[in-house]
């Protein structure tokens, strides 16, 4: 805010003396009569309504101008970080790739963050907890880098690092002095992504602007030719490249001898956003395989058990033909396991909880279609006749009925937390397995037989 205010005060011609910010909550501007004070009012209610004034003279004939949050506002801005933060947590999180993660806000200004299957935590923290504020500075070239190190800056500069990989790995960071005024921030990126340098096979972030963003880009190029800008990110300076000439187009590049997953990482990171305040961990708990496997040993007996009383009354109430819809039961279960290892989907509790309840209902389409062949060959029809009326006259009441499941399944999917998602994703595909297996793989067995056997009587 502070470079806002300096910047606005300039564009209106107020003479001032300078800017300060105080106890951390506190934007004070310093003038040298009061109606230079009054214009500072005037500029501050009108760019900057939020906040409370108030004037404070100083010895020199000088007056200070204060500037603060009220607390209600303080307390909505704090709330909005905390929801903010949560939403770029999670946009970070979908792109790491976890499957079913849980993002809860907890109390006032914790999160509780849950990421089963992972398998490199120290790395997910890292991208999560990075603030990934990306700012553009020019070089402060006439600084003398090692008065700097002892301390001696000039007002308005700052001592940052330049991050250095050798080839062997071996990191080393090169002191730089900046000017403390950001001339670009990463808020106006519209994309990133990562790219091999040709020429060195190396790996660099490219970033497009939006159309703001790549006007003021292209501004500050064009004012800047033939001096240096750094790239910095987390007061970590990346890069820091002379302007050869004006660059348009809104598209720059970051590179800093990057590993692959460095680069993928910053590219996440500048992608889902900065967070509007730096988090801490507070808490860090990994959840050994132990307990994880009781669970699911715990959840696979109960698809087993379930899948046995289902069996067994398809079998006693359909005799032979229940055989029929226990291939195909099979088949669904082994679809549905074979779907999620095509997405990479994390067996979690929930997404059991799906798969048994899939299977209770993975027979319905069969039992809808035993019973109207039963009333074909009640009604005297040939068994081969009462096999094709059954399926016929069921296939449209089985669709509504697996449709409906099928809508509350997505529901569930594009609004539900973690745990819900993992639930409607087993349950919708093993929806869509039943389908094909009670339909289809059902079908096939029964003309398998009917085609190659005068059949007279059928077991159902």
């Amino acid at each position: 805010m502070s470079d806002q205010t300096d910047a606005l005060l300039r564009e209106k011609d107020i003479i001032f003396k300078r800017i300060e910010r105080r106890q951390k909550d506190r934007l004070v501007v310093i003038v040298y009569d009061s109606a230079a004070g009054a214009q500072v009012d005037s500029l501050m209610a009108e760019n900057f309504p939020n906040l409370e004034g108030e004037t404070l003279p100083v010895t020199g004939g000088y007056i200070e101008k204060h500037y603060r949050l009220s607390e209600q506002e303080a307390v909505n801005i704090a709330d909005f970080a905390v929801r903010q933060a949560l939403e770029t947590m999670r946009n970070r999180v979908d792109e790491f790739g976890v499957s079913e993660p849980t993002l809860q806000r907890q109390s006032d200004n914790r999160i509780l963050i849950q990421l089963p299957g992972i398998k490199d935590p120290e790395r997910a923290i890292s991208l999560i907890g990075k603030t990934a504020r990306l700012e553009f500075k020019m070089v402060a070239e006439t600084v003398n880098v090692a008065e700097a190190q002892k301390g001696n800056l000039p007002p308005g500069t700052q001592l940052l690092f330049e991050r250095n990989t050798s080839s062997n790995g071996v990191v080393t960071e090169t002191p730089i002095v900046v000017y403390s005024k950001t001339s670009l921030t990463g808020d106006l990126l519209e994309d990133a992504n990562v790219r091999i340098d040709t020429r060195y096979n190396e790996p660099y972030v490219s970033i497009d602007f939006n159309s703001v963003g790549g006007k003021r880009f292209e501004q500050l190029t064009a004012a800047n030719v033939g001096k240096r800008m750094a790239i910095v990110l987390d007061d970590s300076v990346y890069s820091a490249p002379v302007i050869r000439e004006r660059i348009s187009g809104g598209s720059a590049q970051i590179s800093g001898s990057f590993t692959s997953q460095e680069a993928t990482d910053l590219a996440i990171v500048l992608r889902a956003g900065s967070l509007p305040a730096p988090v801490r961990i507070l808490e860090n708990r990994t959840v050994g395989p132990s307990l994880g496997h009781d669970s699911i040993s715990k959840g696979i007996k109960s698809v087993i058990v379930g899948g046995l009383l289902v069996v067994s009354a398809m079998i006693i109430y359909y005799s032979l033909s229940g055989l029929v819809a226990v291939i195909a039961l099979s088949l669904n279960v082994l679809f549905i396991g074979a779907m999620l290892s095509l997405f990479g989907a994390t067996l979690t509790l929930p997404g059991i909880a799906g798969i048994v309840l899939t299977v209770g209902m993975a027979v319905d389409a069969n039992v809808l279609i035993f019973e109207r062949i039963r009333e074909e060959l009640r009604l005297g029809k040939a068994p081969k006749v009462a096999v094709d009326l059954g399926y016929s006259k069921a296939f449209m009441t089985i669709i509504d009925a697996n449709l409906t499941t099928l809508l509350a399944a997505l529901v569930l999917f594009q609004f539900g937390t973690g745990p819900v998602k993992g639930f409607a994703v087993t349950l919708s595909i093993g929806i869509v397995a039943s389908l094909f297996t009670a339909i289809f793989v059902s079908r096939v067995v029964f003309d398998f037989f009917l085609n190659r056997r005068q059949v007279r009587r059928l077991s159902i």
